[in-house]
């Protein structure tokens, strides 16, 4: 039974899901976060990340987590940075909930974005709170737990309720063997730190390779490197130089802030991962398809303006007077998968969008007679160019969304059945002892058959 409330005090585990911008996408907007996009950037050179202008960087790297060693604390980490004080930065206090806290530390420090009502409320909630309690926060969370859990495999989600289950028996044990010895000899008990530092040796020091991430946002004028991990809060990368507008913050040129952090980060990956790239780079952005959208139904606007004076002018017909090969591409140019009818208006995402019609509107009115057709023309080029960039937009969902079915799908009870309708038609021995050969083939003729009888297994227990 799912709780009611958003704050679940009982909790449950995050299940750790893939490094991939589509993933991260889904996340950010299953968190009610509304018109961004998460990209994955292949350079940090201005070449590559002008152009885009990203709220904030989320920074993948894979660390050697080494649970017999004590964390390092830096002289600074005792030190109390006023500018930091008005930046929201939570600690992560669950092994796995290292995406959603990334993704939040950004976001919640990034202006005119739209959080959507949870994450607003959230916000609202948190704002007075101390990191670690924030931390605390986003653990209770059922939206953010089950945002990140709906994105994981579902060997990832048994795997992490596998593991909460063994903590907690495990810990049970070490509690009923602490109350069951004799008060003479009781000791005091041992601290999280000290146990685990006992359990890492008793296992030889095993390190176990796992991904740590570490948000980069511009803020207040200058550039947070926000890790959960890090005790003292967030780091002060720089100031940005540039001159900001009044009454509200500019994300130019904070890149060239904190891309000689990310080179430094970048190369003591590769250094610990012995030449191989174990790191990704992900950066949050404006949804191309949400602009592209715009632009193409502004365009329809501007169409039937554009036409509506040609009309005007020419009573007898105007359209002998355009390029006939553009006319013929008007039926299809402002057309999208999504909106095949080229003359019907569709849905408008930008806040603007009314003021900007308007005024494009009055201009097409102020228009000398000769300057229409050759507008009328562009406006049809530009359409063509925009229809192109909307499919290309909605086939790019259209994989993501594929993708993402085929790794949230369960196939385990499929495979489970399907072995054992071959086991029971004594085809599984053969198939193990020839490997690829004959047995093989059998398995695979058999394949029908045993599918309808999984099937029907399953139904007699549903």
């Amino acid at each position: 039974m799912q709780p009611n409330s958003q704050h679940d005090l009982v909790g449950g585990p995050f299940a750790v899901i893939e490094s991939d911008p589509g993933v991260f996408t889904t996340l950010v907007r299953k968190l009610g976060v509304a018109g961004l996009e998460v990209t994955e950037l292949y350079s940090v050179e201005a070449f590559a990340t002008d152009h885009i202008n990203p709220y904030g960087l989320i920074f993948c790297y894979l660390c050697e987590a080494d649970t017999s060693a004590k964390p390092e604390f830096s002289p600074e980490d005792d030190l109390d940075d006023p500018d930091a004080r008005s930046i929201w930065f939570a600690n992560q206090l669950s092994d796995d909930a290292c995406a959603s806290q990334a993704i939040l530390n950004v976001l919640l420090n990034c202006r005119d974005v739209d959080l959507g009502p949870e994450l607003k409320e959230f916000a609202a909630d948190t704002e007075k709170m101390s990191p670690v309690m924030r931390g605390l926060a986003i653990s209770n969370s059922f939206h953010i737990r089950e945002a990140q859990n709906s994105l994981a495999r579902p060997a990832d989600l048994r795997g992490a309720y596998h593991s909460l289950a063994t903590t907690a028996l495990e810990s049970a044990k070490a509690k009923a063997k602490a109350d069951s010895s004799p008060p003479s000899k009781r000791r005091k008990t041992s601290t999280a730190w000290s146990s685990r530092r006992k359990s890492a040796r008793a296992s030889n020091s095993e390190k176990v390779d796992s991904y740590h991430y570490i948000g980069y946002v511009p803020a207040h004028g200058r550039v947070w490197e926000l890790d959960g991990l890090r005790p003292s809060g967030p780091l002060d990368v720089g100031a940005i130089d540039v001159e900001q507008p009044e009454g509200g913050e500019s994300r130019a040129g904070w890149m060239d802030i904190v891309r000689p952090a990310l080179q430094r980060r970048m190369h003591g990956a590769d250094t610990s991962s012995a030449g191989h790239i174990q790191y990704n780079l992900l950066a949050i952005v404006d949804d191309p398809y949400l602009r592209a959208s715009d632009e193409l139904e502004m365009l329809k606007r501007e169409r039937a303006a554009l036409e509506r004076r040609l009309a005007e002018l020419h009573p007898e017909g105007w359209e002998d007077k355009v390029d006939g090969t553009l006319r013929a591409s008007a039926a299809h140019a402002f057309a999208s998968p999504l909106r095949p009818a080229a003359t019907v208006p569709g849905r408008v995402y930008a806040a603007d969008f009314g003021s900007r019609k308007m005024a494009r509107e009055l201009a097409i009115l102020d228009m000398p007679a000769r300057a229409l057709v050759p507008t009328w023309e562009q406006c049809v080029r530009n359409a063509l160019a925009a229809s192109v960039v909307v499919g290309e937009e909605v086939s790019k969902a259209e994989s993501a969304q594929a993708d993402h079915v085929k790794r949230t799908f369960d196939y385990e009870p499929y495979i489970r059945e399907f072995i054992a309708a071959v086991q029971n038609e004594g085809l599984l021995e053969d198939a193990l002892e020839r490997g690829g050969g004959a047995g093989a083939t059998e398995v695979a003729a058999s394949t029908s058959k045993a599918r309808s009888k999984a099937k029907g297994s399953s139904r007699k227990r549903g």
